[in-house]
């Protein structure tokens, strides 16, 4: 990656190089975490009902159509266990929020609804498996998809204040590499280097909203029992695919 400096006398193009990894080394430590297989089989999962909800596909039902739902479904379960006792890391950071602040209520809400979220969804999977009687699914349902779009309201707007924090902090950083390079000081490399690291994590940061308002619908489309332009099959598909892909991303250059 070229790090550029700015104008005039100390104008330079450092070249930043990353330690690559092996390929299979990487998908090694992403599937060895939680999450990562969690997206991988979100990906799976939202690819299957793409390719069901598109208007490619035939409406007539068939075997392979069968098969897809089927997948699907059982993809979906497995989600589910696998998320068996995730709740806990909401609950922990519960404990170290501070609410005296509007930063510490957002995180408050975004965790609580998160963590019951995820709470709730256990008592599904038991449905699902067959240990708890399915007259219950209609409410456990509703009950999971209010806490989820709550946790995202908070997730969003605790972003959004996120969002202005780094997009204040680049314009600072670009005015003073900019007043560097008037004065014929030139932009420090250390200086760029650092504006390059808060215009990706601003960009990160974007993607995590847009992440945050895909998944918002799919919880919205569970409270509302009403048949409109945001019930499409195919939207909602598309959705979650598209959140599948950008939280993939992210555990991938975490890890």
């Amino acid at each position: 990656m070229a790090k550029r400096g700015g104008g005039g006398g100390g104008g330079a193009i450092v070249a930043v190089k990353k330690e690559q990894r092996p390929f299979l080394e990487h998908v090694e430590a992403y599937l060895a975490r939680r999450d990562g297989v969690d997206k991988a089989l979100k990906i799976l999962r939202y690819t299957t009902k793409v390719l069901l909800a598109s208007p490619l596909a035939p409406r007539a039902p068939s075997e392979l159509s069968r098969k897809l739902k089927d997948f699907e479904a059982s993809v979906g379960t497995s989600r589910k266990a696998f998320r068996l006792g995730k709740f806990i890391q909401n609950v922990n950071a519960l404990k170290k929020t501070e609410i005296v602040s509007r930063q510490g209520f957002l995180g408050l809400v975004a965790n609580g609804g998160e963590g019951f979220y995820f709470f709730v969804e256990q008592f599904i999977w038991l449905m699902k498996a067959g240990l708890i009687d399915k007259r219950h699914s209609r409410h456990l349902t509703k009950l999971s998809a209010w806490a989820e779009f709550i946790g995202y309201f908070g997730s969003v707007a605790l972003k959004s204040l996120d969002m202005a924090a780094l997009l204040e902090k680049e314009t600072r950083l670009i005015q003073g590499i900019q007043k560097k390079s008037e004065d014929g000081i030139g932009g420090p490399v250390t200086d760029i280097k650092e504006l390059q690291e808060v215009q990706e994590k601003r960009t990160m940061k974007m993607l995590s909203i847009i992440q945050d308002f895909a998944d918002s619908l799919l919880a919205l489309t569970d409270i509302r029992d009403s048949n409109g332009i945001l019930d499409n099959k195919f939207l909602l598909a598309f959705a979650g695919l598209l959140s599948a892909l950008i939280s993939a991303q992210k555990n991938w250059k975490s890890c």
